[in-house]
C-alpha cells in the first residue's frame, strides 16, 4: 500500500494544483515547476514525491526526463468519503422535512377539528 494518505497528500494547496495541472495531461517536472514561480524546483520535487507516495501521481522516464501523470484511482477514496458526507447531510435534511410535514399536518387537523363557531370569532 502507499506510505502517504491520499487526504494528507491533497491537504496542501500546491499539491492540489499539481493534480489539477496533471489532469490536463502528462507534464515534466520542469513544466510543473514553471507553473509555480514562487516555489523552488526542489520544493516542487518534494510535492511530487508526496503525490507519488500517495499513488496520485506516476512518473515515466522518457529519455532524460520524467513525465508525470495523475492517477485517478486513489481519488476514488475521497469520492467515497464525500458521498458518505453528502448522504448524511441529505438524511438530516430529509429528517427535518419529515418533522416539518408532520407538524403542519397536526396543526391542520387541529384547525379542522376546532368547532366552527370558535374559528369564526378570531
Amino acid at each position: 500500500m502507499f506510505s502517504v494518505d491520499v487526504f494528507d497528500a491533497v491537504a496542501d494547496p500546491v499539491r492540489r494544483r499539481v493534480v489539477l495541472l496533471l489532469g490536463n495531461g502528462p507534464l515534466t517536472a520542469g513544466a510543473l515547476a514553471a507553473a509555480f514561480p514562487d516555489i523552488s524546483r526542489p520544493a516542487v520535487s518534494r510535492h511530487l514525491r508526496v503525490l507519488r507516495e500517495a499513488g496520485l501521481v506516476t512518473a515515466e522516464l522518457v529519455g532524460r526526463e520524467r513525465h508525470y501523470s495523475v492517477d485517478h484511482e486513489p481519488l476514488r477514496e475521497i469520492d467515497r468519503w464525500l458521498a458518505t458526507v453528502r448522504g448524511h447531510a441529505w438524511e438530516q435534511r430529509l429528517d427535518a422535512l419529515e418533522t416539518e410535514v408532520h407538524r403542519a399536518r397536526r396543526e391542520r387537523r387541529a384547525v379542522e377539528e376546532e368547532p366552527t363557531d370558535r374559528r369564526d370569532t378570531g
